[in-house]
């Protein structure tokens, strides 16, 4: 059977429900990932990159930079949300740091759904407590020129 681009799309805009919770999302979080993101989104912060400044400036090691974390978030939801929708807001606000060795899961629910626009609550912990919290909001092409 070969697939066909619409079955490759993932879910669509009519199959949202308001309240529905999102499948949790592990993501490990190496070194690697920490260091090569922060340099990948031009954050040259020490602390996001070499674990000894780190310490000396109060950190345990390297932790993850912000646009890292807003990023995950998004990414949380368009897969989710699948190809057609498009992230239109980003708004977290970040708690416990990331490190090296631990893990983050992504967990989120849909609080709201209209005109093609969704916006999903998202949470992401480690083993510190919250890492992050906020909402993600996503636009499926439906919505294009419909007014709330």
């Amino acid at each position: 059977m070969t697939a066909t681009a619409p079955a490759l799309a993932g879910r669509s805009y009519d199959d949202i429900a308001v309240g529905e919770v999102l499948p949790e999302l592990a993501i490990p979080l190496t070194r690697t990932l920490i260091v090569a993101t922060a340099i990948a989104t031009r954050d040259f912060q020490d602390v996001h990159h070499d674990p000894e400044l780190a310490r000396e400036r109060g950190s345990k090691d390297v932790f993850m930079n912000i646009l890292t974390s807003n990023g995950l978030a998004g990414r949380f939801v368009t897969d989710w949300a699948g190809a057609f929708a498009t992230v239109r807001r980003v708004k977290i606000r970040l708690g416990a740091p990331n490190y090296p060795g631990d893990t983050m899961t992504m967990t989120g629910e849909v609080v709201s759904a209209e005109n093609g626009i969704v916006e999903v609550r998202v949470q992401g912990a480690n083993s510190l407590g919250t890492h992050l919290s906020g909402t993600v909001t996503v636009a499926y092409p439906a919505a294009e020129g419909r007014h709330a």
